[in-house]
Formats: structure tokens, C-alpha cells, sequence
């Protein structure tokens, strides 16, 4: 840097396009950016604007191109927009370009501008998606475009629902642009979705998709969804991923849906199958708490005659003190006397980590790292959250103070949830990848 101390940007003149690509020239011309003299902006942009694909591209320029997307005026900025349209997709693609284009992006104020950016992209918005840098273009496009200026986001997603849902960045944002859309748009969005649901909902990621609809908890959109499952209960409740669906399913939907998901638990021959599948069983846990009264009261009767040959696994015992605690609560009520409650009644402790698939399967690798760990979470009606959540200290890792002096209150150690890292994602269904500006950067010294 040493070299361009007190340099004038004059006596660099006709270099600035080979500076650009170089660690310290380009570091010297994002100096002389900050300063904001237009004069100076105008004079690198003269130099730059034409290699400006080259430029977004380039482990330097890129650094580069931020800062003039940032200092430069309007007209100015259309013409780099103009001339990276050519390539845009590319530059998308490119884990150098993805930075610059979302910085070019942040930046656009007026329709002509607007309109570049969506013609340059609207045609491969679904390859974008999919891509490790290109669903970061797409997520900032919706952040930073208005809800009509992202239609062709929208029709591409809803278009390609199931394709989009189940991978793993596509699932991501999808869910944004059930954030971002508005109106007719999400209504039409959300029935793409749901006319897939039974697909999505067997897919390591896209059973995050329709969580996340169900978690808006409106009955607009949940009771169609729960009438898609309809008939295919059972089946759904031996997946892994599709049965914490259908958990989901009977915490928030309607009492008449409850109805319907526990009358096809109690076809016949099927509850037996269910309590013994490793998956369908947190099912009936689930329907023992969120059941309606009377739905509630079959349940215990048809599994109180299988309870003897169950009673010595541990999601026999489970399903065991649910029934008692229900029992109880029934005979305290017609009695008119309160039962204690007994705080270990009815808790279920986390389920194991299982294979991906039908109950027996073991062929499908469950998604890992930033999306969690495709289950429910959250601490929903005493339900511990299952799988790859974060551990805590057991009470016999935990020390008590020495007694002092006075008498002291004991210690009181609380269960936090973890929370689920999606940027969306939101609740159960969401975390499923880092989402956001998540690849963008801005201009930095190197």
C-alpha cells in the first residue's frame, strides 16, 4: 500500500481497470471512493463500467464494484446494471459475484432499474434457488423488491413448489416468500403448497415447508392441508418426517380434524401396528394430549387392552402414565376431589435419533448442520423437543452452595428451549438453513 500513499488518482489514470484486480491498487481505490468526491467516482467508473461482469467476478473487484454500486449516482449505477444484465445469472452463481450483485441490488432505487434486474433473472429463478450462492441473490431480491416487483419469484416457487420445497436451500425460501408475498399472492402460494402436502411433508426438508404454514395458525390454511392427509393417516404416521406433520396437525388444528386424524388411528387393526412403530407412536402420544374429550376417551379404550404385551418398553410406559394421569384427572373431576398432579405424569422424554423413512428404513440420510434435525421442537404440551437439540447438564453435574449463615433459596434450574436458527424459518417447520443476506458482504479492506 505503501507505493500509493498520497497518490493522486490522476497519475493512475488509464491503470485503474488493472488496479481494480489487484489486492493493494484495489484497496487504494476504495479509499479514494470513501473520499465522495464525484469527480473521482466518475473517473473510476469511466475506467470500470464496461468490465464490470469481469469485475463482480474477481476475488478484488468485486470489493470494488461494492464500493462504486454505494458512491456512485443513479445514472451511473444504471449503466452497471445495464451491463451486468448480460451475465447476471453468472455472476449470481459466482461466490465472488453473488456479494457484489446483492450489494447491486440494496442499491436500486428507480423502475428502470428494478426492471433490469428482474428481466437479467426472472427466467432461471428456480436454478438460483438451488444454488449456494444464488438462493442468497433471490432471498435479497425479496428484501429488498416490493411484493408486485417479486411476482415473478412468487410464479416461478409456486409454479415448482414441490422441486423448490424439497431441497435444501429451496425449502428456505420458499418459506421467505410465504413471508414476503401479500394477499392473493400468498393464498395462491400456500394452495401451490398444499396440493403437494403429502409429498413435501415425506421430504427431509420439505415437511419444514408445511410445518411452517400450519404455524401461522390460521384455519384458512390448516384445515385444507389436514384434508389432504386424509385416508393416508396411518401411513403418514410411520414416517419420521411426515408424523411430526401430523403431530403438528392435531395441536393446531380444529376440533373436526382432531376428530378425523383419531378416527383413522383407531381403524381397525391399525392402532396396535401404530403404538409399536418407533414413529407412529409420539403420534398417539400426541393425540392422548391434544385429542378432544371424547376422541380421547376411544384412544384409552382401544389401548388399554394392548397396554399389557407394550408395558415393558419405554414408549409403553410413556403411553402407560398418559393414560394414568388422564385417568386420574377424570376420576378426580367426577369425584369432585383434586389429585395431585405428579410433574413426571405425562412427559415425553426426546426422541431417539432415527433414520430417515418408514419405520424399518434405513436408507435415506437425515439433513444435518444448520437444519436442524427435520422434527418438531419446542417444549409444545409437555412435549420435549427430539433429536439434535442442545444438551444440558444433569442434575447430578450440578453443585449446591455450602449452607452460609442465613437460610438461602435453593438454586431453581430451568428448562430453556433452544431456539431454532431460521431466519425464517420460523417455529418447528423453519429452521431448515441459514437464510438472509447470508452470502452478502460488504466492501471491506482485504
Amino acid at each position: 500500500m505503501s507505493r500509493y500513499n498520497g497518490l493522486a488518482l490522476e497519475s493512475v489514470g488509464g491503470q485503474i481497470y488493472d488496479l481494480c484486480k489487484d489486492q493493494h491498487g484495489c484497496r487504494y481505490l476504495q479509499k479514494k471512493l470513501e473520499e465522495r468526491n464525484p469527480e473521482q467516482v466518475h473517473m473510476i467508473w469511466l475506467e470500470t463500467n464496461q468490465h464490470v461482469i469481469e469485475l463482480m467476478t474477481d476475488p478484488f473487484g468485486n470489493y470494488l464494484c461494492q464500493k462504486l454500486l454505494e458512491f456512485c449516482n443513479d445514472d451511473e449505477r444504471t449503466v452497471l446494471i445495464q451491463n451486468a444484465a448480460v451475465d447476471m445469472v453468472r455472476i449470481a452463481l459466482n461466490q465472488h459475484g453473488t456479494r457484489a450483485l446483492q450489494k447491486m441490488i440494496e442499491f436500486v432505487t428507480t423502475p428502470t432499474q428494478i426492471g433490469m434486474i428482474i428481466n437479467a433473472l426472472r427466467f432461471q429463478v428456480v436454478e438460483l434457488i438451488q444454488d449456494l450462492n444464488g438462493n442468497h441473490v433471490i432471498q435479497k431480491c425479496l428484501n429488498k423488491l416490493s411484493a408486485l416487483d417479486a411476482q415473478f419469484i412468487f410464479d416461478a416457487v409456486g409454479t415448482n413448489c414441490v422441486d423448490v420445497g424439497t431441497h435444501r436451500h429451496g425449502c428456505c425460501v420458499l418459506q421467505r416468500c410465504i413471508d414476503h408475498a401479500s394477499g392473493e399472492q400468498k393464498v395462491w402460494l400456500i394452495a401451490k403448497i398444499t396440493e403437494h402436502a403429502p409429498i413435501l411433508v415425506q421430504d427431509p426438508f420439505g415437511n419444514y415447508v408445511v410445518q411452517y404454514i400450519i404455524d401461522l395458525n390460521e384455519p384458512t390454511f390448516t384445515e385444507p392441508i389436514v384434508r389432504m392427509f386424509k385416508n393416508r393417516i396411518g401411513q403418514l404416521s410411520r414416517h419420521k418426517f411426515s408424523s411430526n406433520v401430523i403431530e403438528k396437525c392435531l395441536r393446531c388444528s380444529q376440533e373436526p380434524s382432531r376428530d378425523m386424524i383419531v378416527e383413522e388411528l383407531l381403524s381397525p387393526g391399525e392402532i396396535e401396528r401404530l403404538l409399536r412403530d418407533s414413529y407412529a407412536n409420539y403420534v398417539i402420544q400426541t393425540a392422548l394430549e391434544y385429542a378432544t374429550p371424547h376422541s380421547k376417551y376411544r384412544l384409552v379404550d382401544a389401548i388399554r387392552p394392548i397396554l399389557p404385551a407394550i408395558r415393558s418398553t419405554p414408549y409403553g410406559r410413556r403411553i402407560q402414565a398418559k393414560i394414568q394421569a388422564f385417568e386420574g384427572r377424570g376420576s378426580a373431576n367426577s369425584s369432585g376431589q383434586v389429585t395431585p398432579a405428579d410433574p413426571t405424569q405425562g412427559q415425553i422424554p426426546l426422541r431417539p435419533g432415527h433414520n430417515r423413512a418408514m419405520s424399518n428404513n434405513t436408507s435415506i440420510i437425515a439433513p444435518g448442520g444448520a437444519f436442524g434435525n427435520g422434527l418438531n421442537g419446542g417444549l409444545n404440551g409437555g412435549m420435549p423437543p427430539r433429536g439434535n437439540q442442545a444438551s444440558y447438564p444433569s442434575s447430578s453435574n450440578l453443585t449446591v452452595p455450602p449452607p452460609g449463615p442465613q437460610s438461602q433459596r435453593m438454586p431453581q434450574f430451568g428448562y430453556n428451549s433452544p431456539q431454532r436458527t431460521n431466519g425464517g424459518g420460523g417455529g418447528d417447520g423453519g429452521a431448515a438453513a441459514a437464510v438472509g443476506d447470508a452470502g452478502a458482504g460488504d466492501a471491506q479492506w482485504l
